[in-house]
């Protein structure tokens, strides 16, 4: 499986739209969005499919039961796993209903859900209606707890050989000792750098790895079994298990969903 890439969201010539949309779109698989950014705050969300947010800090991803909060003047790109149908509610840059000044993974239940479907239908419509219904999505969004979906990307080169040979293989059952042997680097400084760049465990950091890479392939309708053991868990139901407990119900719920 290919590393993960990082666009260059520091390009000169990037491009830059004041005001942020709200509008839904459809984004076939595969299909991107190349970094831009806006003087506004965006909430995006994937109705179906698994949306990933990179920006220079790492790698968001979330399924249909999350969504990304991306604050105003953050660079960022879109990529679509599975087909993808994307909803975009843009915010003023004085309107920060959660306070957060860097992108954030949200959890979406069912009624937040609606409301961001509702909202993004007809962007066009001022009615005193769809204010009512922005006024109750913030209350929403406030009400949402964060989740830890992302990707940090390392700094340090010797971090970056051993992400690099992880995302590659995620099934590669390889312990950070042994991985750290084959990039000339020590299990100990190693194992400081996952905390000190990343703020977690390197088991940690492999675990959210393969999450992430499960969600593609489940987006590209390949059955939990195999997902399962491409992305290096013992079992389906050692998989399932934590998946479910990540993002609260199963990969093969996940798959009803994003058709």
């Amino acid at each position: 499986m290919s590393n993960i890439r990082h666009p260059n969201i520091r390009h000169p010539a990037m491009p830059h739209t004041p005001s942020a949309p709200t509008r839904a779109q459809h984004l076939a698989a595969g299909e991107r969005i190349d970094a831009h950014r806006h003087d506004d705050h965006q909430i995006v969300y994937a109705g179906s499919g698994v949306l990933a947010v990179t920006t220079d800090a790492g790698t968001w991803f979330a399924p249909g039961t999350r969504a990304i909060w991306v604050p105003a003047g953050t660079a960022h790109a879109h990529r679509a796993h599975g087909r993808l149908h994307l909803h975009l509610v843009g915010l003023p840059a004085d309107d920060n209903p959660l306070g957060l000044d860097a992108p954030t993974v949200l959890t979406v239940g069912p009624l937040l859900r609606e409301l961001i479907l509702a909202y993004t239908r007809d962007p066009a419509d001022d009615s005193p209606e769809r204010h009512r219904l922005l006024a109750v999505l913030r209350d929403q969004l406030r009400a949402s707890p964060q989740q830890p979906l992302l990707l940090p990307t390392p700094t340090d080169p010797r971090l970056a050989e051993v992400c690099a040979l992880v995302h590659a293989d995620p099934a590669d059952p390889r312990t950070l000792a042994a991985l750290g042997a084959a990039t000339g680097a020590s299990e100990r400084t190693l194992s400081r750098l996952f905390r000190g760049e990343f703020g977690m465990t390197f088991p940690q950091w492999r675990t959210q790895s393969r999450l992430y890479h499960a969600l593609r392939l489940l987006a590209d309708d390949v059955p939990v079994t195999t997902v399962a053991h491409r992305c290096g868990w013992s079992s389906a139901s050692a998989f399932i298990d934590v998946f479910h407990r990540s993002f609260g119900y199963t990969p093969g719920t996940h798959n009803r969903r994003s058709r």
